[in-house]
């Protein structure tokens, strides 16, 4: 919230005083697609409908701390990734009140996350082609942040923020395609992708889908933090 506490001293006394917010747009890899965090709201304008997990910016809080703050609790991690998509300031794009909000998107590893604060506040994970469904003009704010992710994984490694520790090649794969909604090459992906040197390759293989198996990675940390990337598919 935003200026709304009546202050001793002003310097505009006669301006428009307004809500501000933040929704978390937070991304994961699961079943080889990318979901999408959600929650029914719990108030009107549009109770019950599927909402992306926000809230209103405090009086002593930046909007990068209101959009951190919903994160490590909801989800129980810190030091999540996460970048500003843009600000959405339609009159009427929260027919409750004036209202502008601040999007943010993460990437958070599900398999790191606590389940039981998920429950507490009834949040769940949806495959992302559900975003239609979202109320306010929060689909909007997805397909922004995906455009962003896109242009993102071209550059970085942002497996390191979805992916488990350790993972095949294949689950690389699996990623960039559900990332870009289209299928590569096996030969020429990983050909490409070893090719970088920011793979490091483990002495364990996972056997659950073939009796020949297939080898763990693991990025480098090190050319993670120096930004030495993928170059752009």
């Amino acid at each position: 919230m935003a200026n709304t506490k009546t202050s001793t001293m002003s310097f505009y006394p006669n301006q428009d005083t307004f809500l501000i917010a933040v929704d978390c747009i937070i991304f994961g890899f699961k079943d080889n697609k990318i979901s999408l965090l959600a929650q029914p709201r719990f108030l009107e304008p549009f109770k019950n409908g599927l909402s992306l997990l926000g809230g209103f910016v405090k009086e002593n809080e930046s909007v990068e701390q209101a959009a951190s703050s919903v994160l490590s609790r909801l989800t129980g991690l810190e030091n999540i990734y996460m970048e500003q998509v843009g600000m959405y300031g339609a009159l009427e794009r929260d027919p409750g009140d004036r209202v502008v909000s601040c999007a943010f998107y993460a990437l958070i590893d599900i398999e790191s996350q606590d389940e039981q604060l998920l429950e507490e506040h009834k949040a769940f994970w949806i495959n992302i082609d559900r975003a239609n469904e979202l109320i306010f003009d929060h689909p909007r704010m997805v397909a922004d942040a995906i455009k962003l992710l896109r242009q993102k994984a071209a550059i970085q490694a942002v497996g390191f923020n979805l992916l488990p520790e350790k993972f095949t090649l294949s689950q690389l794969q699996a990623l960039y395609e559900a990332i870009y909604y289209q299928v590569f090459d096996i030969r020429n992906f990983r050909k490409k992708m070893l090719s970088m040197d920011f793979l490091e390759k483990l002495n364990e293989m996972d056997k659950s889908g073939s009796k020949k198996g297939a080898y763990y990675y693991r990025f480098r940390d090190e050319k993670v933090q120096n930004d030495q990337y993928p170059s752009r598919f």
